[in-house]
């Protein structure tokens, strides 16, 4: 049988793999740059209508490469402007990717796994499992999807003053918590990072793209040296005994160890705190006690607290806190003076909310057999209350 060659997808090249890519093809690096701009400023998939290409050029790249993201299958408009894309990655798999329009910016919400091996019981995701990774050209294919479609809608709109609106004034914002735990997808995802802050790709500052991990210490390390954009944390429990339940990644790397991370990305990181990501649970963190064990942690750490309603969903026994309870935990933090801020529910009513990003993910890990369950849950939550971190 035929040997298959498959063609590589310039989706996931960075400048250096074009210009070695367009050298073997005795062409010049200015070439390379032409091809990113093409592809990731303006959104074109066609080599034919890179126009200001040579013929013989775009002739070549017709028969060895291509431009593809991967295929959507399924997109959702919500009531309040959030839009969601289900893409297929194959194999009966799924990943998911939401736009959130503000006033001010325009965040995408990215995947960088189909599924997820965390398995944090208050996310669907994580009910879902884990299939695999994605690759370079699948995550930034997200993003160049998404740019292209707005690029689309807006083409005659304009923004407040009356300047032309264009996906990169509504794409300002990227953040890698979608499917997945992107440090748990270390190369993939850091091939990613480099493309979307690449001025000849699409420019983003550092400040504007955020990671966001369970705490997966060593590749927090390793991103602070290699690529530091902003950090989110996903904390969800002020000691150790709790978050062993809802983060079961805490059992490898305890908070203790987790904050002294924190505290060393912060010297290289483009903000100057990280984000706590902390999700409200009815009868679960959202005690007073737990608020005063989130001050402590916040003495040892420059952060923020981004109190984050639960978006319930049937197989996790866990309830939403009431708004009266969150204002309560808020106030708590605020008035010992630590920024906090909760976040409004969005894209709820097409399941694009926090927490409920499952798409069609193959369960390859058992994960039904491994997740606790709410009782086990609420003992911890009653009796672990008190510990404090080492």
């Amino acid at each position: 049988m035929p040997t298959v060659i498959s063609r590589p997808n310039l989706l996931g090249m960075d400048n250096a793999a074009l210009a070695a890519m367009v050298a073997e093809w005795g062409g010049k690096p200015f070439r390379a740059r032409q091809l990113q701009r093409w592809v990731h400023q303006r959104g074109v998939g066609t080599f034919d209508d890179m126009t200001d290409l040579a013929r013989d050029f775009r002739n070549t790249l017709n028969e060895r490469c291509l431009v593809a993201a991967p295929p959507v299958s399924t997109e959702h408009v919500s009531a309040d402007g959030t839009r969601k894309w289900l893409f297929d990655v194959g194999m009966g798999n799924a990943i998911e990717t939401v736009f959130i329009p503000e006033d001010d910016r325009g965040t995408l919400c990215i995947s960088s796994q189909a599924g997820c091996t965390v398995a944090c019981p208050f996310c669907s995701t994580g009910y879902q499992g884990f299939n695999r990774n994605l690759n370079t050209a699948e995550i930034i294919g997200q993003l160049w999807h998404a740019r292209r479609e707005l690029q689309r809608d807006i083409a005659s709109a304009r923004l407040p003053g009356g300047e032309p609106a264009t996906a990169e004034r509504v794409v300002s914002n990227v953040v890698m918590m979608g499917m997945g735990e992107p440090l748990l997808n270390y190369d993939q995802v850091l091939a990613a990072l480099r493309l979307m802050l690449d001025d000849n790709a699409y420019g983003l500052s550092r400040r504007r793209v955020t990671v966001s991990t369970s705490g997966v210490v060593p590749m927090m390390d390793r991103l602070a040296r290699d690529c530091p954009v902003a950090l989110a944390v996903s904390l969800h429990a002020p000691n150790d005994g709790l978050r062993d339940r809802l983060v079961p990644l805490n059992r490898k790397h305890p908070l203790r160890e987790l904050l002294d991370a924190c505290n060393r990305y912060l010297e290289h990181a483009p903000r100057d705190f990280i984000t706590f990501e902390y999700i409200m649970l009815d009868g679960v963190n959202d005690a007073d006690e737990h608020a005063r064990q989130l001050i402590d942690i916040a003495r040892q750490v420059r952060c923020k607290f981004n109190l984050i309603p639960f978006n319930p969903f049937p197989q996790s026994g866990l309830k939403r806190s009431p708004q009266h309870r969150v204002r309560l935990f808020a106030q708590i933090l605020m008035d010992a003076g630590v920024v906090t801020t909760v976040r409004k529910t969005r894209g709820d009513d097409i399941a694009a909310a926090c927490g409920q990003l499952a798409g069609d993910v193959r369960d390859r890990t058992r994960i039904e057999q491994r997740l606790p369950n709410r009782a086990a849950i609420d003992d911890r939550a009653g009796t672990d209350t008190t510990q404090e971190l080492g």
